[in-house]
């Protein structure tokens, strides 16, 4: 019998068992001088000792105001340096930070408030065409005629208090300097006492995921398991209190918060934000000013900074490592910021929010060829196996299956969703991904789609990342990916979608030509789209959904999609 596609994480360290609150209180007393926030857009510099007297402070006045352990609070936020604060000022008393998408508009912004029966929320001021304000008096109405601290409406019956971050006085609002001021009435061993009574295992955050499908679900995750996940990152890109980390990924994603705020924060490291929301000539301009050594960013950021049109003139050399993760990561752009961005250390993370979110990562000790085109192997701590998604089997060595999740980082549930919660995770804990992929016999994992994008031809299945890979070599190629669409004669054929680089031409006849004697007949698309963009969400995950919708409509091809298969 073949070896079966298995791996439990081997480690050097053990898990680390406290509150994220004591973790911040430990960096400060150890890097007191060291930066802890710089954020370019607020001229903002902090160091750990001024940082933690931020926290603190925040921390009291949210107490101050009513917050105890348990409280949900929202933050409806981009990027800003208050937002890192609250998320370690809300650890601090035991509240439930809410990450609440900036993109979210007034409807999906009252699901996230009920569903998560947020009690405090956080709220920024007009981010370009968003008005972040207008859109909460908008939902909720009754704020407009309330006293701060006296919200009361039907529709929201858990909701409380609402913050302003910043000092422009709005009804019904706390401005940011209120907030502080309310620590005042919460003395500093009362806040100690607030910590001692917490355990790391006790809920710390609701993030939603994507909800590409259905409604967002609120995934409920620990200290335990955002704090070990942070940690575990920086100790694979090799993190000191040196470290400075250039950060333009959204907070209020995984990868902001845990990948990124995390895994600094444990190691003393600096966190670094060049604009409130992603910008590829912001992110040259930080690496080079504050010369950080760090870079995170989902590939569609990493090929927007290497397209940009100044990217020659500016001073990368500081950069050393980094994340590129958040969807899959074309191995001709990690080639490309292995070269041109010096970033040789630069690592894989492949993971969910369900799962804290790092469950696999290449290290910057693997070979070049592993590191560009694999996701890396097993996380410490973590148990992870391939499953034939109709038998629940493990598959042997290179065999495709479902990739499933086991340990400290696999989320508590879905708040207040137990159905969806059976769903995802089994009677064993096993956290099913939905993610297809393989694992070679040295435990590398490789990704090869989604469970639901896998396309069958004819009975052929098709991998769509495979034929990604393969186009991303073509040089006029910039970005590429594969949906399936309905055919009446063979069930789905391909479409790709095809970004060209700059000033490039191209015909469907020469991506075919590419393809032809190259790659299996069956796995030529059928169709090919030239795009200028992709429909992506904030934190730049593809929406292959809506490029499938958008296929058939644009190919004519309403008649196949209405055809039943069993």
């Amino acid at each position: 019998m073949d070896e079966g596609s298995y791996a439990s994480g081997t480690s050097t360290f053990p898990l680390m068992g406290m509150t994220i609150g004591e973790m911040v209180d430990r960096i400060a007393n150890k890097y007191p001088d060291t930066d802890a926030i710089v954020s370019m857009h607020q001229n903002i510099r902090w160091t750990y000792r001024e940082f933690l007297e931020q926290v603190n402070t925040v921390a009291r006045g949210l107490m101050g105001m009513g917050v105890a352990k348990g409280d949900r609070v929202g933050i409806w936020a981009m990027n800003h340096a208050e937002w890192i604060v609250v998320q370690f000022a809300t650890s601090k008393i035991g509240a439930i930070m809410v990450n609440i998408n900036p993109a979210y508009r007034t409807y999906e912004l009252e699901y996230a408030l009920k569903q998560s029966e947020v009690s405090t929320l956080i709220v920024q001021g007009r981010f370009k065409t968003s008005d972040y304000v207008g859109m909460f008096y908008e939902a909720c109405p009754e704020a407009a005629e309330a006293k701060p601290g006296k919200v009361s409406s039907e529709k929201f019956p858990f909701l409380k208090n609402v913050i302003f971050m910043g000092d422009t006085p709005y009804q019904g609002m706390f401005t940011w300097s209120e907030l502080k001021k309310r620590a005042e009435e919460i003395s500093p061993e009362e806040l100690v006492e607030r910590g001692e009574a917490l355990t790391f295992d006790d809920p710390i955050n609701i993030q939603y995921t994507s909800g590409t499908t259905g409604f967002p679900k609120g995934v409920v995750l620990t200290h335990h398991a955002i704090l070990n996940n942070g940690f575990i990152i920086g100790e694979g890109m090799g993190f000191s209190e040196k470290d400075r980390l250039c950060i333009p990924v959204p907070f209020y994603h995984c990868f902001g918060m845990v990948l990124s705020n995390l895994a600094c924060l444990t190691h003393g490291s600096t966190m670094v934000i060049p604009a409130p929301a992603f910008d590829a000539e912001a992110v040259l301009k930080t690496v080079e000013k504050e010369r950080c050594t760090a870079l995170h960013g989902v590939p569609t950021m990493f090929i927007a900074e290497l397209a940009h049109p100044d990217f020659a003139k500016y001073n990368l050399s500081s950069l050393r490592t980094g994340i590129m993760a958040g969807s899959p990561c074309p191995i001709e752009v990690m080639k490309a910021v292995n070269q041109k961005m010096h970033m040789s250390e630069i690592v894989i993370v492949y993971g969910q929010t369900e799962t804290a979110p790092g469950v696999t990562m290449t290290t910057t000790k693997d070979p070049v060829e592993r590191r560009v085109t694999t996701v890396g192997r097993a996380f410490p701590h973590t148990e992870l196996k391939i499953i034939d998604p109709a038998t629940g089997k493990i598959v042997p060595y290179g065999g495709v299956g479902e990739i499933c999740a086991r340990g400290y980082c696999v989320m508590k549930c879905y708040y207040n969703n137990p159905s969806a919660t059976q769903a995802t995770l089994d009677k064993d804990h096993w956290n099913h991904t939905g993610d297809l992929g393989t694992m070679d016999a040295e435990g590398y994992f490789k990704i090869v789609g989604r469970l639901k994008d896998m396309v069958i031809r004819g009975g052929e299945n098709i991998y769509p990342r495979e034929i990604e890979e393969f186009l991303h070599h073509h040089e006029k190629v910039a970005d590429v990916y594969i949906v399936g669409v309905p055919d009446v004669k063979y069930g789905e054929e391909l479409c790709a979608w095809v970004k060209l680089k700059e000033g490039q031409t191209m015909t469907e006849q020469e991506v075919k030509d590419f393809c032809q004697g190259k790659i299996a007949r069956f796995k030529i698309p059928r169709y090919v789209m030239f795009v200028n963009e992709f429909p992506i969400t904030i934190s730049g995950k593809i929406q292959k959904f809506k490029m499938r919708d958008e296929s058939i409509k644009s190919l004519g091809l309403e008649d196949a999609s209405k055809i039943e298969t069993a």
